[in-house]
């Protein structure tokens, strides 16, 4: 390379040695017969010195592309806020390499522009420092990962792309083969079929960094493709696996935030989670744990509280120690309605006096009752949110109100990191759009052994297997053991109505394998796109992927997806309705 050192190296060490340096114009500041430019690459920024004679009438601008050459001098006015801040070059020769127009915003970290405008130019955005140091951190993970699970004795296999379309819970992204007419290939959800038929062809340990695609409605922790570890080990379970994944976790923690992270994480049950938090990815670095209330009979005036009492519903709500404002509550009743609660009510105490829209009809007595739960706190002022509904309708309506409190009162420490492990998982779901019990997670996880004879019968009741990774409220992984026997996979698939043909016509290759001798095997999943969020501590998933789709899952950049011509739709004998 022409260059001799990057625009992050050079310090007082380097005084009076001849450089040369290439880069991207940050700066222009004018001082009587010197000018001196910022210049930036990946590594960082550098001052140059330049006289006037040396510029030769060359008219540069920000974000032209130049090479110097010159002399490490001291800086007389120093600025220790970056690495470099204690040298300028003294710049002999220049050259402009490229020159570029003005920019359609600025190239500098905490900018006002729109996502959308910022996505358009996605090129211009990304040498923001801010984006690349966040990119550089997840090259990091990515390395930290490799080296992580070949210490391990992993081996790294990539499994297809272009596959089967299956039933496995989420929307497939289609692609029509040109030469087998009228069918079709689906992308990846996972590869979480593929892994299952390594461990029985007897790889021990398998891992891979996989792309995955999933038709879904977006969000700020969603894309529809994403990247995810993928891991499974054979002969092991459920212990065997967290241990793998929180083990490296730590390393993960140690090598790009130079953080400890302690282990064993806490477990908790699905049941607990939605009993306290509301939620199967409750956010631990604040307390506010969800209550029932039906215990103090508070149905004496109060007609909301009886009209639930009496559908044998419960009210359930929060004890906050301090007093919310009326702009607090308006935003907590903005995501109740959100989550279709039926309705959210409160009381205030402070010292000795109640307040709020039901205060006047709570008997003395039952207020009593409301200061003894709340002598935890030792305050002499709360705030306490009720919800009344169904049991797991209104802990959910809680759990969300519970994380947007978490959001206004400023409680949720950015540089604080909370494992858990939620355990116990139901093995069914009920979907209101199919009429019908699905699988919870995917239909191959093992069912519990406190369910193994009954799962296909009580489906309510069944548990699995299956265990979620969580940290600070997002969902960074899940994995389970999986069904190894065939008897207990053809009970499986009854479960969820798959009918013999449907199964020979999706899974038949799948199911044939487990004829031949399958080990027990583990796996689990992590989203790298999510943890590499929370690692950077960015506002959204969108932040930590160089190129992402907007909001509307659109990339702004190359207008994508897009019209095709009618050629190329009539080599895939597509015809589009209009």
């Amino acid at each position: 390379m022409i260059r001799t050192h990057n625009c992050g190296e050079l310090t007082l060490k380097n005084i009076s040695q001849t450089v040369i340096l290439q880069g991207w114009v940050k700066k222009i500041r004018k001082l009587g017969s010197l000018t001196f430019i910022d210049i930036r690459d990946q590594y960082g920024i550098t001052q140059l010195n330049i006289s006037e004679s040396f510029l030769n009438g060359k008219n540069i601008k920000t974000e032209f592309v130049i090479q110097v050459e010159g002399k490490i001098i001291e800086r007389k006015s120093k600025n220790l806020k970056i690495s470099t801040g204690e040298i300028e070059v003294e710049v002999t020769k220049l050259q402009i390499i490229n020159e570029s127009e003005v920019t359609p915003f600025m190239i500098e970290d905490d900018i006002t522009a729109l996502e959308d405008t910022r996505m358009k130019y996605r090129y211009l955005d990304l040498r923001r420092s801010e984006i690349q140091n966040k990119l550089l951190l997840r090259s990091k993970m990515n390395w930290t990962i490799r080296n992580f699970f070949v210490k391990q004795n992993f081996i790294e296999i990539e499994t297809p792309v272009l596959g089967k379309s299956t039933p496995e819970g989420a929307r497939d992204f289609l692609v029509p083969s040109r030469v087998n007419k009228h069918e079709f290939y689906a992308l990846p959800q996972s590869p979480q079929l593929y892994k299952q038929l390594l461990m029985v062809a007897g790889f021990d340990r398998y891992f891979q960094i996989a792309k995955c695609f999933r038709d879904e409605d977006l969000r700020i922790d969603r894309q529809p493709e994403f990247t995810q570890l993928d891991m499974e080990m054979s002969f092991a379970n459920a212990s065997d696996v967290q241990n793998e994944i929180e083990n490296l976790m730590v390393e993960i923690f140690e090598n790009t935030l130079n953080k400890k992270i302690a282990t064993p994480f806490l477990k908790m049950t699905y049941k607990d989670a939605i009993d306290k938090y509301g939620s199967d990815k409750p956010d631990l670095r604040f307390g506010y744990e969800i209550k029932t209330f039906n215990e103090f009979n508070l149905t004496t005036q109060i007609e909301l509280f009886l009209n639930v009492l009496n559908k044998q519903n419960v009210i359930r709500g929060i004890i906050i120690d301090k007093l919310l404002s009326k702009t607090e509550i308006e935003k907590l009743t903005e995501t109740a309605k959100q989550n279709k609660a039926n309705w959210l009510t409160f009381i205030k105490y402070d010292n000795d006096l109640w307040s709020g829209p039901i205060a006047s009809k709570i008997a003395d007595q039952e207020k009593q009752q409301l200061k003894k739960r709340f002598l935890e706190f030792k305050s002499n002022q709360f705030t306490v949110l009720f919800v009344g509904d169904e049991f797991t309708k209104a802990s959910m309506i809680l759990g969300a109100i519970r994380n947007t409190l978490g959001t206004i009162l400023n409680i949720k420490a950015a540089n604080e990191f909370k494992f858990l492990w939620v355990i116990d998982f139901p093995l069914f779901e009920w979907s209101d759009e199919e009429e019908k019990f699905v699988a919870a997670h995917h239909p191959f996880t093992q069912p519990a052994e406190i369910s193994i004879d009954t799962f296909d019968i009580d489906k309510a009741n069944a548990l699995a297997k299956a265990y979620d990774i969580v940290l600070n409220g997002f969902e960074i992984g899940g994995g389970s053991e999986r069904i190894n026997d065939k008897k207990i996979q053809e009970r499986m698939f009854s479960a969820i109505g798959l009918t013999q043909d449907l199964i020979d016509k999706k899974f038949g290759w799948f199911v044939n394998a487990y004829k031949y001798g399958a080990p027990y095997h583990s796996g689990c999943a992590l989203g790298l796109d999510r943890i590499a969020m929370l690692l950077t501590n960015a506002n959204n998933i969108r932040e930590i992927i160089a190129f992402p789709k907007n909001s509307s899952g659109i990339d702004m950049m190359m207008k994508a997806p897009s019209e095709v011509s009618e050629f190329q739709l009539k080599e895939l004998h597509i015809k589009l309705d209009d």
